[in-house]
């Protein structure tokens, strides 16, 4: 486990933290692989009862670092997790790294509750939706950037996300890629509750699941994930065969460069053709 994700454990509570704060948590491979290793571990730890997942600096996560974004402005790299090292068949999984980086909340045994602040954007807001609760501050800025990026949420967003809201005010958060607030994500389903201080509501709110059995805990989040979830493998594979269509096509690479170059990006018409 590298030391961009901290884990420390302390009665029953695993307190885990993205630490890239000087980049607002942004993702890169090794954050990526700290989030999947961590995650990984908290699988076989019968001591922890919760996870409180967070992140430190100014915000949770700000989404795919830049530096990785910038090589979209031409055809030779990739922002999307689908250029992450696959783990796609590994151990059974359904997911490939950066995918699992957002899957692995729903994998592991207890209760995780995520504490958002600052910004949760693009990969950001996914790993938040991959968590079993959220608790947000109002003024945290929350996106499904994507499309912005010329791409389509990847990292089990369009499952998890289409899960706590209508279709409609899915596709309308996801087309037009927009920043909106806590407040607002609150009162479309996607936030749990709001607080001023989200990290000390999270070790809270952690500290009253503590109390009661562990055992009927996990099971009751074994039973309710059986349901919502049972769908994952066909739409993460979806996921991958759409982005994968996206990646290096004229209106991708212009919806990064127009960024790059502060211009109005020139698109030409829709030409991938879906069944």
């Amino acid at each position: 486990m590298s030391d961009r994700v901290k884990m420390t454990v302390s009665n029953g509570i695993a307190d885990v933290r993205l630490n890239r704060p000087d980049k607002r948590n942004a993702l890169d491979p090794d954050m990526f692989l700290a989030l999947v290793s961590t995650g990984e571990a908290l699988k076989c730890r019968d001591d922890v009862r919760v996870v409180v997942l967070s992140g430190e600096g100014s915000s949770f996560c700000a989404g795919l670092d830049l530096a990785s974004m910038g090589a979209l402005a031409g055809d030779s790299g990739s922002p999307s997790a689908s250029d992450a090292p696959s783990i796609m068949g590994t151990g059974g999984r359904v997911t490939h790294l950066a995918q699992q980086s957002a899957w692995v909340w729903q994998e592991v045994p207890m209760p995780v509750i995520a504490a958002l602040h600052g910004h949760a954007l693009g990969g950001g807001i996914q790993i938040a939706m991959g968590a079993d609760i959220r608790i947000a501050h109002p003024a945290t800025k929350f996106s499904v950037r994507e499309t912005f990026w010329g791409l389509i949420p990847d990292m089990t967003g369009t499952l998890t996300i289409t899960r706590h809201v209508r279709p409609d005010v899915a596709k309308e958060l996801v087309f037009t890629a927009r920043i909106f607030e806590g407040a607002e994500a609150h009162a479309l389903g996607l936030v749990t509750s709001l607080s001023d201080d989200p990290l000390a509501s999270a070790m809270a709110l952690a500290r009253d699941i503590c109390a009661v059995s562990p055992d009927a805990v996990r099971g009751a989040k074994e039973l309710i994930n059986s349901r919502v979830n049972e769908d994952a493998a066909q739409q993460f594979a979806d996921e991958q065969t759409v982005i994968q269509s996206l990646i290096g096509q004229h209106n991708q690479i212009e919806s990064v460069a127009a960024y790059f170059e502060k211009r109005e990006p020139r698109f030409s018409d829709a030409s991938i053709k879906r069944s």
